[in-house]
């Protein structure tokens, strides 16, 4: 789902945050929480943190929006001194009419630096950026159908799956990566960043087409149970305590107790959902599965799902250069199928290596 431009003001003076929510409305969507909501589901372009009262709220704020990657404005007495830096600060009691210069100049900047961005995905030719659109959306339907306890449609993964299948067929995996990278809901984009490293390895592996969009399938809704998972957890910007991994490590399930009653998708589907955390050794979650208990086909998407989540960004850390990641993944010892990630390495990890023709 792509980053809609909307501008969201936490502040804990409402009243003085109205005028400037209604006079950004005249230009773009703009939105109100109190600082002790939680971050909406999507997010905004924008972030005005005006709050003046409680440092310690201030500065969680501004480190959830750093990991989120959401450029803010603080309103503050001060600047807070955490490892979070605001894109500006502007006193509290800074003039109104200053304040909402300050943000009209800073959605300009973040406009025009986002057309410089789209520039060379759109040199790749519309019909690609129409399939990333389309199989964004159908990540997105699907979580939220999921999270509201509604069927995921068959139809529309398949059709998801499909796009993706032929966009990495004609522009490779860099190009989707680039392009998928517009898309700023992180738990989307992993979604989408899975799926293609998916259709990469099975084209590698050289799979039948029915073979590869069963693999890029499971891929695309292998984490459908974080839909159920509170936003708190996923949006935390930094690593989780105990209680919150524990939380986390129950999607596997979740998600395949979502799906399971459909009967639209196939057993070998519902195994990925449910199994892709296992680990060959039997130190997984959430069955404890070892060797022969684990199918080949949620093996492949383990290695995709491990080496997507190593080279994104974390709030606590910078992506892995994908040899990097893939290094790890080798010293990773009997977890990963030995065989199969060295297919991966050929298949994924060199092309993506190379320096890119100039």
């Amino acid at each position: 789902m792509t980053q809609e431009p909307s501008v969201l003001v936490i502040s804990d003076r409402p009243e003085q945050a109205g005028f400037l929510v209604q006079a950004i409305n005249t230009v773009v969507t703009c939105r109100q929480i109190v600082s002790g909501a939680e971050m909406p589901a999507q997010r905004p372009f924008l972030a005005v943190v005006d709050v003046t009262r409680d440092e310690a709220a201030a500065a969680r704020w501004l480190t959830l929006l750093e990991g989120l990657r959401v450029p803010s404005l603080q309103l503050a007495p001060r600047p807070v001194t955490t490892r979070p830096v605001p894109t500006r600060f502007l006193p509290a009691n800074a003039p109104r009419m200053t304040v909402l210069a300050a943000v009209f100049d800073l959605m300009d900047g973040l406009q025009a630096a986002r057309g410089r961005g789209c520039e060379g995905v759109a040199r790749r030719g519309p019909a690609i950026v129409a399939r990333a659109d389309t199989a964004s959306r159908t990540v997105a339907e699907a979580f939220d159908a999921a999270r509201r306890g509604e069927p995921v449609s068959f139809a529309a993964v398949e059709a998801g799956s499909a796009a993706i299948l032929e966009a990495v067929s004609e522009c490779g995996i860099r190009t989707w990566l680039e392009i998928i990278g517009r898309y700023d809901q992180q738990l989307y984009q992993h979604s989408l960043s899975v799926a293609g490293y998916a259709a990469a390895f099975g084209a590698g592996l050289t799979l039948s087409r029915d073979d590869q969009m069963r693999l890029v399938r499971s891929a695309l809704l292998h984490d459908i149970g974080k839909s159920r998972i509170p936003l708190t957890i996923l949006n935390k910007p930094g690593r989780l305590t105990a209680d919150e991994m524990t939380v986390m490590r129950t999607h596997p399930s979740v998600g395949a107790n979502l799906i399971e009653g459909q009967g639209e998708f196939d057993s070998s589907l519902l195994a990925v959902v449910r199994h892709h955390h296992e680990m060959l050794d039997g130190s997984g979650y959430p069955d404890g599965l070892s060797g022969g208990e684990i199918p080949d086909l949620v093996r492949l998407v383990t290695i995709c799902d491990i080496h997507s989540a190593l080279t994104e960004r974390r709030a606590y850390r910078d992506p892995l250069p994908h040899e990097a990641a893939h290094e790890i993944m080798q010293d990773m010892g009997g977890k990963l199928d030995v065989d199969l990630l060295r297919a991966y390495r050929g298949a994924v990890v060199a092309p993506l290596a190379q320096v890119p023709a100039a």
